[in-house]
């Protein structure tokens, strides 16, 4: 089978074909349909994600597929079934890491990796859902679009009404605009480094854009909108200075979410500290995946989507092939893409 490999760090991706292996207790072998592409793969180039002692390794955590075939003790799906494919544990056995064979060596990925024709997957990185579901709304609630709406529900306790800041729209900040929505937050506003956002948040009706290279962030906000404050802030770039700089603009009820990791050994400054006691106190939160529970959460979403309440055609920038991942990469690096969903 073809599969995207983690070769070295900091290099460019490699597409190659890798050999399967025998299942052993609790995985499950599934042929992909399509994947998405996280910010977490830039990390993974990159080594942030204490990956650099497993190179080369399979990439990929959010996408969709079919049940080939279930090792011993599967009880959760059976050959046949379609599934979503995700980072987070919901039902069935925690198996194994997977092993693969490339270059005649023995080499690994994690518990579930989807850019690759073929997966082995641990029973419980794996949801089955109708057949009838969309590929693409799969492996957006594989991470991405998971992560936005269990954000918004899990860790914000968000009033109707209240004000959200959304920090870095990619693929992620896009999901949370549309989260935010659901909720009826107002105002929304966007915050990213790239012009070229402008018009996307234009086009999901966002109400204020604000482009922090150019514009003062606090007296653009203040002096054009009016806004001193806001009560909700969701951080999804891990960014340092972009934290440092939006974290004073929390209201005296603010809850400031950080979704994006900080670069390894990076240390933030909370400047003025004396603020976060204004008001009722605020609070500053490191959310691993909005708390997303896959076996509770799933089929929810999908009836949102059913219903017309979640949409997700204006959510994918690019449909792109594997041979492509090099170049779907770079326009995640220069911030010129949404989702991106790999077709296989």
């Amino acid at each position: 089978m073809k599969a995207v490999i983690l070769n070295e760090i900091n290099k460019p991706l490699v597409v190659a074909d890798v050999e399967l292996t025998d299942l052993s207790v609790g995985q499950v072998l599934v042929k992909v349909l399509t994947s998405g592409i996280c910010g977490a793969q830039l990390q993974e180039i990159a080594g942030h994600k204490n990956n650099a002692g497993y190179v080369p390794h399979l990439l990929g955590h959010e996408g969709c597929g079919i049940v080939e075939k279930i090792g011993p003790g599967v009880t959760t799906v059976k050959e046949g079934d379609k599934v979503v494919m995700h980072w987070r544990k919901g039902d069935g056995i925690e198996a194994d890491f997977p092993k693969y064979i490339y270059n005649g060596k023995t080499i690994g990925g994690g518990k579930v990796t989807t850019l690759s024709e073929y997966s082995i997957a641990s029973e419980n990185r794996i949801t089955s859902v109708p057949q009838e579901t969309p590929d693409e709304l799969c492996a957006l609630l594989g991470c991405g679009l998971s992560t936005a709406l269990a954000t918004i529900e899990n860790e914000i306790d968000f009033k109707l009404g209240e004000s959200i800041m959304i920090v870095g729209i990619g693929g992620l900040g896009i999901n949370l605009i549309s989260a935010a929505q659901l909720f009826s937050a107002s105002p929304i506003i966007g915050v990213d480094i790239h012009e070229n956002k402008r018009e996307v948040c234009k086009s999901f009706g966002v109400d204020i854009y604000i482009n922090s290279k150019k514009e003062n962030l606090q007296e653009t906000l203040q002096d054009k909108f009016g806004i001193k404050e806001v009560d909700i802030i969701i951080n999804t770039s891990g960014n340092k200075e972009s934290i440092e700089e939006t974290l004073p603009l929390l209201s005296g009820k603010g809850r400031y979410i950080l979704v994006g990791q900080s670069k390894p050994g990076e240390s933030i400054e909370i400047k003025n500290a004396n603020h976060l006691f204004g008001g009722n106190g605020k609070s500053i939160k490191a959310t691993q995946g909005g708390q997303f529970s896959p076996s509770e959460d799933i089929q929810r979403y999908i009836v949102l989507h059913k219903e017309g309440m979640l949409k997700i055609d204006n959510i994918i920038s690019h449909e792109m092939k594997l041979e492509q991942i090099n170049e779907v990469i770079d326009l995640v690096k220069k911030g010129q893409a949404g989702r991106i969903i790999i077709k296989m």
